[in-house]
């Protein structure tokens, strides 16, 4: 048995991808061969978070505490190094498998009530892959208890450079007109325009040596596009929260190797902003996105023409 689990592959025309047991993530995925993401081997644990499913919120709660309905809850301190619990409570946790095909794999697991989270949640991810889409991901949590329930959701793959080497010669195009503005705690201090700021990557713009640990919102998008040697990676999201992360603290072997390109449904303390959906008995929570690759016209050979950057 490896760290991660059962192994479940799926692979459809020119794309592949691997979906694991241990927390229900993406261990890689591939086009032509290719690395669409920053991959962990099977013998590791994802480090990082890599393409690990967060829930019931991503991102971090300042100090474990937040207060629902007058009581107050404590979490369990994830980050100790920074006092926060940070990206919910299922990332290492056994997903069942619901169903597979030769391209589709749907895993589930039941998030049952505890004393920082007195909830109980029927969580699923469904990955499938298609040559015409590429990678397509679904994440379902539906409040299987009897009272309204607080729920955010995030995935946290990170996206290869498509060259090759590291995310530093990427030119990088994403939306978001607001970032947040977070203590040496990644706790939220404000947030501002990203107008005249080196985080604003609505126009195509080099990463080169810069520092990123954003997370963006007033995204007036749904792409990210990571473009290398005449190759693009089409990250997809209607989510209104987008988390851009250039690895800067990983262990040096995997710092820019890959950006994380996070779509949330909340920001960061979004239990005790009150930016967490609140879902009804019954009711459901989905984050979608989708990932592609790309290859300029000039660099297409027979048979491999540009998709059209507005299919997803």
């Amino acid at each position: 048995m490896t760290p991660s689990g059962q192994q479940h592959e799926i692979a459809s025309g020119r794309y592949r991808a691997v979906v694991v047991e241990g927390g229900g993530g993406l261990r890689e995925a591939s086009a032509d061969g290719r690395p669409l993401l920053d991959p962990y081997a099977a013998s590791d644990l994802a480090d990082g978070a890599r393409g690990q499913v967060l829930a019931p919120w991503p991102n971090r709660i300042r100090d474990g505490r937040w207060t629902w309905q007058g009581k107050e809850l404590q979490l369990p301190l994830s980050e100790p190094a920074k006092h926060n619990a940070s990206h919910g409570l299922v990332r290492w946790a056994a997903w069942t498998l619901l169903e597979r095909t030769v391209d589709r794999v749907v895993l589930a697991h039941r998030l049952m009530p505890q004393s920082g989270y007195p909830f109980h949640l029927e969580l699923t991810v469904d990955y499938r892959v298609s040559d015409d889409a590429g990678l397509q991901v679904v994440l379902t949590a539906t409040n299987a208890g009897d009272a309204p329930a607080p729920v955010a959701l995030g995935m946290h793959p990170y996206v290869a450079p498509p060259a090759g080497d590291t995310v530093d010669g990427c030119v990088l195009q994403a939306p978001g007109a607001t970032r947040v503005l977070v203590d040496d705690r990644s706790l939220p201090v404000g947030r501002e325009p990203v107008d005249g700021t080196p985080y604003d990557f609505r126009s195509p713009t080099t990463i080169g040596d810069l520092v990123v640990d954003v997370a963006y919102t007033d995204l007036g998008g749904t792409q990210t596009r990571l473009s290398a040697g005449g190759r693009t990676h089409v990250l997809e999201s209607d989510a209104p929260w987008l988390q851009l992360f250039t690895g800067d603290t990983l262990a040096p072997d995997r710092r820019r190797q890959g950006l994380a390109v996070e779509p949330l449904t909340a920001p960061v303390e979004a239990f005790n902003t009150g930016e967490a959906d609140v879902v009804e008995p019954g009711a459901s929570l989905v984050l979608r996105w989708s990932l592609r690759a790309e290859q300029d016209q000039d660099q297409a050979g027979p048979g491999q023409d540009q998709a059209d950057p507005g299919q997803d």
